[in-house]
């Protein structure tokens, strides 16, 4: 690996797949479809559930906070995966992976705290209907959403600061598509147990206790749906569930097997198809399931498409 002199270069050289060259032809066709799909995708259901009034409820509150998370995540790296993957020099400043470090850390942490909100309000709707809106009412609906967000910022500043004071000794190639927390730590020389000890125990705290909130809601719920006793109320439940589940399951599996192990014990090329999965793939599926998979999201959305032909004819 290149030296440098100073304490931190002045960029680093992502190398991505380099291992895999022909790899990068597809990945940079696959990203330039997705990215804008993703965008795309997640402003529709910005744009219905603040225009159509049947939408002005909590669990589309909290939907359209994921969209924008979403769009934000992906907005994060993708670019500038783009522009590497498009040109020879594979580089990124310091400046600019440090920012990408810390808006990457921001939005994965807040997305793994919004998810258990949802659950919550899932298994309020659910399990105490008759006390809904008096439980998940504006203000605290609010209250919900501006703890995640500020949850999400105090990790990644905590675990993105502490990944930054270790000692890079001049390496500026990371093997990675992306700056990310374990790949720093991974690259760093010197004594980085701690660093990696205070990573699981943040993680297990950001990744394991949302998750287990989210099981415990779920289970909740699947004993009430249970109790119901008409077939059409038990499928209508299971349908404004099962969105969910699936978009947790996709984000926090791969989220578990990158986070919650020692960044010394991650193979090569696992980190890259990680960070792929749970920061392009799930933001890109997010909006189709959420749309397919809900009655109330498509018929708002057809109704805007009829308004807006409607109004150019």
């Amino acid at each position: 690996m290149i030296l440098i002199n100073e304490s931190h270069p002045d960029e680093f050289i992502l190398l991505g797949f380099a291992n895999h060259p022909w790899l990068q032809l597809p990945l940079f066709v696959i990203l330039l479809i997705t990215y804008p799909m993703a965008m795309m995708g997640n402003i529709i259901i910005i744009v219905v559930s603040k225009l159509d009034p049947h939408l002005h409820s909590p669990m589309y509150f909290f939907l359209t906070n994921l969209s924008f998370l979403d769009m934000c995540y992906t907005t994060s790296f993708v670019p500038q995966m783009l522009f590497n993957l498009g040109s020879s020099k594979k580089t990124i400043s310091y400046i600019g992976c440090i920012v990408q470090l810390y808006f990457f850390s921001i939005m994965g942490g807040t997305e793994c705290l919004l998810l258990a909100i949802m659950s919550f309000d899932r298994y309020v709707a659910i399990c105490r209907p008759l006390h809904y809106t008096l439980i998940m009412n504006q203000r605290i609906c609010i209250l919900l959403v501006s703890i995640v967000w500020m949850g999400g910022m105090a990790y990644a500043f905590l675990e993105a600061t502490l990944t930054l004071q270790l000692p890079l000794c001049g390496i500026n190639k990371l093997d990675h598509l992306l700056c990310e927390i374990p790949v720093l730590i991974k690259t760093a020389c010197g004594e980085k147990e701690a660093n990696e000890l205070i990573l699981s125990v943040v993680c297990i705290f950001m990744l394991a206790v949302p998750l287990c909130l989210i099981l415990a809601s779920y289970a909740s719920i699947g004993r009430s749906v249970f109790k119901i006793k008409s077939s059409e109320g038990r499928k209508k439940a299971f349908g404004t569930c099962s969105s969910h589940l699936i978009v947790v399951f996709l984000f926090y599996g791969p989220a578990i097997s990158m986070y919650l192990q020692p960044p010394s014990s991650i193979s090569r090329d696992q980190p890259k198809f990680m960070a792929l999965f749970y920061g392009m793939v799930t933001p890109t599926l997010n909006p189709f399931i959420y749309t397919l998979r809900n009655k109330d999201v498509k018929g708002a959305l057809c109704k805007l498409v009829r308004s807006v032909f409607s109004s150019k004819s």
